[in-house]
């Protein structure tokens, strides 16, 4: 694979159906790949089976595929990726980056919210124990290419985040940068909501001493509460009727150009235009009230 070749990427998880926020990340995704000639993969993130909807990862494959968004080569699932994560943990083990942690969510809430690096230099075994990365190259800002430089509660950025959970789940952070790596994935388009988390993911790339991806974060969706649209706030899923009035909706919101009389196209030919005119440029950095708070359906 050459290095100038894009790879860009979606990655829902399946703790339900995806929604009009979900469609903003997956088309901004889309298009960007699509618009540079890229690579543009699907990535199921089911590391946490509490949080899971029966039938939901179908469901989300099916619907990417009902409104034209079809991506390259096999779909990965994170539940298959255990092996790759261990050795992760392994090696950072191996060179003294990471620990044991027994420390509870209420006492690191006790003393403000932020771990305070209390087991670094315990050498706790691994029973009932948390993994925490030991931060030895914190990240304090980032360059994301439509936000401009962002910067991170230096107190966050200095944090030991946990990588492995006391369940013996997979944390997030880990997870998505091992396999955002093992993917050749070069930009990540996503939600903003997500700006929080990527000093930390940096910071593993860092550890891990392998490249860092560029960043792109996307405006959120929000509903007519102000509340951003998520599955968790049981936003509506899309609907399963004609997706090109709903695609017209994301592309208002992401303020891209429409064509004439998208009515006349079909669903290719609508994303063929779509990919033709997109500028990341165009794309509001946040969204107003009018744009983004939505009291029914915008389409």
């Amino acid at each position: 694979m050459q290095e100038s070749h894009y790879v860009g990427r979606f990655a829902p998880s399946p703790s339900g159906d995806l929604h009009f926020g979900s469609l903003i990340a997956a088309l901004g995704s889309y298009l960007q790949a699509r618009a540079q000639r890229g690579q543009w993969l699907v990535r199921i993130e089911d590391i946490d089976p509490p949080r899971e909807v029966a039938g939901a990862a179908a469901r989300i494959l099916s619907a990417l595929e009902h409104y034209g968004l079809l991506w390259d080569g096999q779909v990965i699932y994170q539940s298959q990726r255990h092996e790759a994560y261990r050795a992760t943990l392994d090696q950072l083990q191996q060179q003294g980056l990471s620990y044991f942690c027994n420390c509870t969510r209420s006492r690191i809430q006790q003393i403000g919210g932020l771990y305070d690096g209390h087991c670094r230099d315990l050498h706790l075994g691994p029973q009932g124990a948390a993994i925490r990365l030991r931060q030895s190259t914190p990240v304090y800002a980032f360059h994301d290419r439509l936000q401009g430089e962002l910067r991170a509660d230096p107190a966050l950025a200095r944090e030991d985040f946990i990588i492995r959970r006391r369940d013996g789940l997979f944390a997030y952070n880990l997870a998505v940068v091992v396999d955002d790596h093992f993917q050749g994935v070069t930009e990540i388009v996503r939600g903003a909501d997500l700006i929080e988390p990527t000093v930390r993911q940096i910071a593993l790339y860092h550890q891990l001493q392998a490249p860092v991806p560029a960043y792109v974060h996307l405006p959120l969706a929000l509903g007519a509460n102000g509340i951003k649209l998520s599955k968790q706030n049981h936003a509506p899923a899309l609907p399963e009727g004609d997706p090109r009035p709903v695609l017209i909706a994301a592309l208002k919101f992401l303020r891209q150009p429409l064509p004439e009389s998208w009515q006349d196209l079909d669903l290719s030919l609508l994303l063929s235009w779509a990919i033709a005119h997109w500028t990341l440029e165009n794309v509001p950095r946040q969204v107003d009230e009018n744009t983004s708070a939505f009291s029914k359906e915008p389409w």
